[in-house]
């Protein structure tokens, strides 16, 4: 380990430090404004958009801390896609100062280049899609941060517990914004059971200023028919089975996460990866024990690039307090590099027209993310229902519009925020338009209206549909859309308590339907 200079002033004229961490946050934060003004909304974005218009204590795929951020966004800025989209283009800046926060008592020096390693990551230039993953990532490195500094405070005093209690609280916070905050929980378990069974009280108090946040989710699915817990436990995970190549695709994900420079030099110094891991055994283990968690989960699922973010800090504050100090640099420049590449990739895209993706597959989806209000005006019509066929579009259509789209149709496992919104029976007896980007099936449609005729449009050369449905028949909807949808997304475990369901309250008037 490097000697700590008398002067961060100092360290940081003579090794331009400075400069490359102004140079590169100042770069990387303009990107992500630019891509964010000028980057249609997503699927995924438009839906959680609806979160944040109807606030909450939890929504049917997640805990709720991604709604109550997109609503403080929109009262304190206004109903604007930049607004809802400044957490994330913030996060890297903020995860950068924790970062230094947590790490500058330690050695001020390695703690630089961790911020540096960390913001030249591709992902801190490009990201700016607001996503349940957004304050996850927030809540869960500043509940880090606390327990680092805690760990740091060779007595228990006032301090000391107070940090340990705020880790907890934040701890909390993480699990309201999503259920991988559990990862967290159990690596600090793994710590403390191995490391520091001398301070188990404070884990204690940790845990109770955590319990706060599950307490508030538990009551959540009681009273909603246990959406979240049959989400990401029962249905996502149907059909999950072993195959080679989810390992390997995780393995990959990894090296492009750490940028293939660091994944290199993690190989070559791995034995001053360890020696800093016996040193720094908090560091460690929050970056160690996520790895080996994701690991055995994807022997059965392709584990999602997302999944891994809440510790992705920490792995680069790791390789920086590793790295000899001759190699910092090299690697610094080597990243560097890597990010270069995918300004230029993203540069090109913003070259080309809609045009030059006539002939790409994804035209489609193209055109109806950056032409949806055109798309839109084609379909309305006075006194017409507009609906789609899937969530996706139907989120960004009812962005655009500022008007909530409901799917029509049994939908998916995910993303059925329908079910808990969305009463069918206001629809009886009128017209419905569901627009679709494939030509429909019309006898799909028949049995729930009384006349059906599609409708045929095109915008920018891509062709696209709407189903009219005049005369809604909401009992043969009920029957044959919204009974099956019960018994195969509500099959909900006798042994769990329920005070509330709403999808089962309209469809059988009571919380549990009968089979």
């Amino acid at each position: 380990m490097s000697q700590r200079p008398g002067s961060i002033t100092a360290f940081f004229a003579s090794v331009s430090l400075a400069r490359w961490l102004i140079t590169v946050g100042l770069m990387s934060l303009a990107l992500r404004v630019w891509i964010s003004v000028t980057f249609p909304i997503t699927g995924d974005e438009a839906f959680f958009y609806w979160w944040g218009v109807y606030p909450d204590w939890g929504y049917y795929d997640h805990p709720p801390m991604v709604g109550w951020l997109i609503a403080s966004m929109r009262w304190l800025l206004g109903d604007t896609t930049w607004a809802i989209r400044l957490p994330v283009v913030l996060l890297p800046l903020a995860l950068g100062g924790l970062l230094w926060w947590t790490l500058h008592p330690i050695d001020r020096v390695r703690a630089a280049w961790a911020v540096l390693f960390f913001w030249l990551a591709p992902l801190n230039w490009l990201n700016t899609l607001i996503t349940t993953d957004t304050p996850l990532i927030f809540w869960s490195v500043l509940s880090v941060a606390m327990l680092l500094r805690a760990e740091r405070r060779e007595r228990m005093d006032k301090c000391a517990w107070s940090l340990y209690a705020l880790s907890g609280l934040f701890l909390g916070c993480a699990f309201l914004s999503k259920y991988f905050a559990v990862v967290l929980g159990l690596t600090y378990t793994v710590y403390f059971v191995l490391y520091r069974r001398d301070r188990l009280g404070a884990f204690a108090l940790l845990v109770v200023c955590a319990l706060p946040g599950p307490a508030i989710n538990v009551a959540y699915n009681m009273s909603h028919g246990w959406s979240n817990i049959m989400f990401n436990l029962y249905n996502r995970n149907e059909g999950a089975a072993f195959a080679w190549n989810k390992p390997l695709l995780y393995l990959a994900m990894l090296a492009y996460l750490a940028t293939p420079v660091a994944a290199w030099l993690v190989w070559k110094q791995r034995g001053a990866l360890a020696a800093a891991s016996r040193q720094q055994r908090l560091l460690a283990c929050v970056v160690l024990v996520p790895l080996l968690f994701f690991a055995l989960l994807s022997l059965k699922k392709v584990v999602g690039l997302h999944w891994v973010l809440s510790f992705y800090p920490f792995g680069f504050a790791l390789l920086a307090f590793a790295l000899p100090q001759e190699k910092l640099k090299s690697c610094a420049v080597g990243m560097a590099v890597f990010a270069g590449i995918h300004v230029l990739l993203v540069a090109g895209l913003y070259g080309r027209s809609l045009d030059n993706w006539k002939n790409n597959k994804l035209y489609p989806q193209i055109i109806r993310s950056y032409k949806t209000n055109e798309m839109l005006a084609q379909v309305s019509a006075p006194g017409v229902a507009l609906m789609a066929s899937a969530y996706t579009p139907a989120s960004i259509y009812g962005y655009a519009l500022r008007q909530y789209v409901p799917v029509f149709g049994p939908g998916n496992f995910h993303a059925r925020q329908d079910d808990l919104l969305v009463d069918f029976s206001v629809y009886q007896g009128k017209t419905v338009r569901i627009i679709r980007m494939d030509l429909p099936r019309v006898e799909e449609y028949q049995p729930y209206f009384s006349s059906v005729r599609v409708l045929t449009f095109a915008q920018n050369g891509v062709p696209f549909y709407a189903v009219e449905g005049q005369g809604f028949n909401y009992a043969a909807y009920k029957t044959g859309v919204l009974a099956p949808i019960y018994k195969r997304y509500y099959n909900i475990p006798a042994w769990l308590p329920m005070t509330g369901c709403p999808f089962c309250e309209r469809l059988c008037g009571q919380v549990r339907c009968p089979n």
